[in-house]
């Protein structure tokens, strides 16, 4: 799963990170880069050593290139890391984005509670953490299954505080 405990979560502490799943290794980016060059190079053949090849080779070149590049974006957008930290008092969220600037929230651990909304955020089984005024969400880029069960692993080490109930009264 895209989401592991760097320290086990106790009742004390813990260190959840979350990321996004990458599809694509290393190793598949290679060969995706050098399988479109052979493709490309191919019909390149019939045209060597004329003057044809020098008219259409700035284009395909161009093309691999551009998937280069298009791999490369999506490789920087995916490196999303989101770093939960559970101490004795306090409940913490950094969210590290390639493309925006750190983001932070942290409450009092006693008044933190998670929340699985299954309908009307986002996405499904849409997970946030809610307090100290504020409602973040957490692991968006998780599968449906992956948000359940981390829904139901930080319901485990994230207390729920019900307010308390009302004194009986003696009237009728």
């Amino acid at each position: 799963m895209p989401y592991n405990w760097i320290t086990p979560a106790t009742t004390d502490d813990g260190e959840l990170h979350l990321w996004p799943h990458q599809s694509l290794p290393v190793r598949g980016y290679v060969n995706i880069l050098a399988m479109a060059a052979v493709l490309i190079c191919a019909p390149l053949l019939p045209v060597l050593g004329s003057v044809i090849l020098w008219g259409v080779l700035p284009f395909l070149l161009a093309a691999l290139f551009g998937l280069k590049w298009a791999l490369d974006r999506n490789r920087r957008d995916q490196q999303i890391l989101e770093i939960l930290t559970l101490d004795s008092e306090t409940a913490r969220l950094i969210r590290n984005s390639p493309r925006q600037e750190e983001q932070s929230w942290n409450c009092n651990r006693y008044w933190t509670s998670v929340q699985l909304h299954k309908e009307g955020g986002p996405v499904p089984n849409y997970v946030t953490l809610r307090g100290n005024g504020r409602e973040v969400e957490i692991g968006a880029f998780l599968s449906e299954d992956e948000r359940k069960s981390l829904y139901q692993e930080l319901a485990t080490y994230l207390p729920v505080h019900a307010p308390p109930p009302a004194a009986p009264s003696n009237e009728l």
